[in-house]
C-alpha cells in the first residue's frame, strides 16, 4: 500500500447490511426446506402410503403374515383369466376404434377449411362434462330391451347391448375427446413447408396424406392410442352398466370387495390393473419425449385453404360423429324427463324427485358439489405450489427431483387401486387417521390425488414459459421468494390456475371409480347414487342424476371460466401494453 492511500474501513451500516442479507438468505432457505418438506409429506401421504398398504395387502394374511403370490393364486383359481383377458382385449378394441374415428375428427378440424370449427370441436368435448354412466345409459335407451334403435342394431348382428359390443361403444363415446384433443394438438404442429413441398413435388392429396401428414401424426396417434387403452381398462362404468356379465377386472374389484367384503382379492384385482396402466405409462411418457423432439423442430403453422369436395367431405363426417355422440347423450337426458320410456313420453320431473330413489337423494348431489369446489379450490393451490417448488428454486435438486416423479405417479394408477388403498391405509386399525375414514374430507383428498398429475404437468408447463431473468432481477434487488411468488408468478399463473380449477371441478362431479369405496350414509356422492339406482332398477332416476351432474359440470365450467376472466382483465393487463 502507497503511503498516499488510506486503509478502507468497513462502516457499521455496510456490515449491517451484510449481516441482515444473511440472515434473510438463512430465513429463506429454512422456509423453502420446511415447504418442500411439507409438500413430500402430503404426496406421501395422499398418494404412496395408500399404494404401498394396497401392495402388502396382496402379499400379506388377515394376521400380517406374509404369504408371497397366494392370493393371486386363490383369484385365478376361481378361473378368472377371463376377466383380465377382457380386460385387455376390449380396451385395444375400444382404443383402435376411438382413436380412428378421433383422427378423421382432427384432421377435419385442422386441415380442412371446416366450416363452424368452433361449433364441431365444442359438441366433440361435451362428453367431457358427463360421468362415463351417461353415456352407457344412453346406450341402454337407444339399444337395450326397450330401445327405439335395438331392431337396427339386431340387423347388423349385434343380438344384445348387455356385453362386449356395449362396452366397446360406451368407451368410445366418452374416451372421443381424450382422444381427439391429443390428435388435434399434434395435428396443429403440421409444417406448412413440407405439406406445401409435397404438393409442389405433384403429390395428391391422398399422397401427402399418407407420406407426410400420417407419418408426422405418428407419436400422438400412439400416445392417444395408450390413453385411450387406459382409460378403458381402468374405467368401472360403463363395464357396470352395459357389461353385462362380461368378466372385466374393474367390475371384479367391486365385487370383491363390495360384494365378497374380500380385501385381499380386490388388492390382487387392484394391482392386475396397476400393472398394465404403469406399463402404457412408461410407454406414453417415452413417446411424448419423441414427439417433443420432433416438434422442436417444426416452424410454420399448417393453414389450410378451400377445398369444396374435401371441406364437404370433412362436414359429413363430422355431422356424423358428432350427431352419434350428441344423439347419445341426448337420448339419456330426454329419457329423465319422459314419464315413460318409451311408450309415454310427455315431459316430467318425476324422476327428479331423488328422495323417492336409492342412492342419497338429493343430499348425495349437495355433497358432490361440495366435494367439487373443495376439491378445485384444493387441488389447484396444491398443484400451483408443488410445481413452482418443482421449477423455479435453486438448488435442492433431489427433493425437487422426487417431488416431480411423486406429482406424475397418480397419471399410472386407476382410480379403483387408488380408492382401495385409501381403504386400506386410512381405515387401518393402527393409524391415527382412521376418524378421516367416511369423511366428506378424505373423499377431497383421494379426489385431488386420482386426478393430480394432468393439474401438475399443466402448472409446470405454464411456470417453464416464464423467462428466468425475472428471478435474477428479483434476487438482484434483494427480495424473498415469498415476495416474487406473489407479486410475479402468481399473477402470470392466474389463467392455468383457473383452468386447473376447472378441470378438478369437473372431474370430482363426474368422478366413480376414486371414490367407490369410500363414502359413507352421510357422505353419499351423486355420481355413485347413479350406480345404486340403475343396479336398482331406476334407470330414468339415474339418468335424471347424471344429466343433473352434466348441466351442473357445464354451469360449474362456466362460473369459473368467468371468475378467471375477471380475474385475469385484473392480473394481466400489463400483457396489453
Amino acid at each position: 500500500m502507497s503511503s498516499g492511500d488510506a486503509p478502507v474501513r468497513e462502516g457499521p451500516f455496510s456490515r449491517d447490511a451484510g449481516d441482515g442479507l444473511a440472515r434473510r438468505r438463512s430465513v429463506e432457505g429454512a422456509v423453502l426446506r420446511a415447504l418442500l418438506a411439507a409438500a413430500l409429506l402430503v404426496l406421501t401421504l395422499i398418494l404412496l402410503l395408500p399404494l404401498a398398504s394396497l401392495l402388502a395387502q396382496s402379499v400379506l394374511d388377515g394376521h400380517g403374515r406374509f404369504v408371497g403370490l397366494a392370493h393371486f393364486a386363490a383369484y385365478f383359481s376361481t378361473g378368472r383369466w377371463s376377466a383380465l383377458w377382457h380386460s385387455v382385449t376390449l380396451s385395444a378394441v375400444s382404443a383402435v376404434v376411438c382413436v380412428v374415428l378421433a383422427y378423421g375428427y382432427a384432421w377435419a378440424l385442422t386441415h380442412t377449411a371446416l366450416p363452424a370449427r368452433a361449433l364441431w370441436r365444442a359438441l366433440a368435448l361435451l362428453p367431457l362434462l358427463a360421468p362415463s354412466l351417461l353415456a352407457a345409459i344412453g346406450l341402454v335407451y337407444a339399444f337395450g330391451n326397450q330401445g327405439l334403435l335395438k331392431a337396427a342394431m339386431q340387423a347388423v348382428g349385434v343380438d344384445s347391448i348387455y356385453g362386449p359390443a356395449g362396452i366397446v361403444l360406451g368407451s368410445v363415446l366418452w374416451t372421443f375427446p381424450h382422444a381427439m384433443l391429443i390428435l388435434v394438438t399434434t395435428l396443429s404442429a403440421s409444417d406448412a413447408r413440407t405439406l406445401e413441398a409435397a404438393r409442389c413435388l405433384g403429390a395428391n392429396g391422398w399422397r401427402v396424406f399418407r407420406t407426410v401428414t400420417l407419418p408426422a401424426s405418428r407419436y400422438g396417434l400412439l400416445i392417444s392410442l395408450v390413453v385411450v387403452f387406459v382409460l378403458v381398462l381402468t374405467d368401472f362404468g360403463v363395464p357396470k352398466v352395459v357389461g353385462g356379465q362380461t368378466p372385466m377386472l374393474a367390475t371384479d374389484i367391486y365385487k370383491e370387495v363390495v360384494g365378497q367384503q374380500r380385501l385381499d382379492r380386490g388388492a390382487v384385482v387392484a394391482l392386475l390393473l396397476l400393472l398394465p396402466a404403469l406399463g402404457a405409462f412408461a410407454v406414453e411418457q417415452r413417446l411424448r419425449a419423441r414427439q417433443r423432439a420432433v416438434l422442436s423442430l417444426r416452424a410454420v403453422p399448417h393453414r389450410p385453404t378451400p377445398h369444396r369436395p374435401r371441406d364437404l367431405a370433412a362436414l359429413l363426417y363430422c355431422g356424423v360423429v358428432a350427431a352419434a355422440l350428441v344423439g347419445v347423450f341426448g337420448i339419456a337426458v330426454y329419457a329423465s324427463f319422459a314419464q315413460y320410456w318409451p311408450y309415454q313420453l310427455a315431459p316430467t320431473l318425476s324422476h327428479y324427485q331423488f328422495d323417492m330413489s336409492d342412492g342419497g337423494g338429493w343430499a348425495s348431489y349437495w355433497n358432490s358439489l361440495r366435494m367439487a369446489a373443495w376439491t378445485a379450490a384444493l387441488g389447484a393451490a396444491l398443484s400451483f405450489l408443488v410445481a413452482w417448488l418443482v421449477d423455479k428454486p435453486r438448488g435442492h435438486r433431489a427433493a425437487r427431483g422426487l417431488l416431480n416423479a411423486l406429482a406424475t405417479l397418480p397419471m399410472a394408477v386407476p382410480g379403483l387401486a387408488l380408492g382401495l388403498g385409501y381403504i386400506l391405509f386410512f381405515n387401518a386399525p393402527w393409524n391415527p387417521l382412521r376418524g378421516w375414514y367416511g369423511g366428506l374430507g378424505l373423499l377431497v383428498l383421494c379426489t385431488v390425488a386420482h386426478y393430480y398429475s394432468v393439474a401438475h404437468l399443466t402448472q409446470l408447463g405454464a411456470l417453464r414459459q416464464l423467462d428466468a431473468e425475472y428471478e435474477r432481477v428479483a434476487e438482484s434487488l434483494g427480495l424473498p421468494f415469498w415476495t416474487h411468488l406473489r407479486r410475479v408468478h402468481l399473477p402470470i399463473a392466474v389463467p392455468t390456475l383457473v383452468q386447473v380449477a376447472g378441470y378438478f371441478f369437473v372431474s370430482a362431479l363426474t368422478t366413480v371409480s376414486a371414490v367407490v369405496f369410500l363414502y359413507s350414509p352421510d357422505t353419499a356422492l351423486a355420481a355413485v347414487a347413479v350406480l345404486a339406482m340403475d343396479d336398482a332398477g331406476d334407470t330414468a332416476p339415474a339418468a335424471a342424476m347424471a344429466t343433473l351432474l352434466f348441466a351442473t359440470a357445464a354451469l360449474g365450467r362456466g362460473v369459473i371460466g368467468l371468475i378467471g376472466h375477471v380475474l385475469v382483465q385484473r392480473t394481466q393487463r400489463w400483457r396489453a401494453r
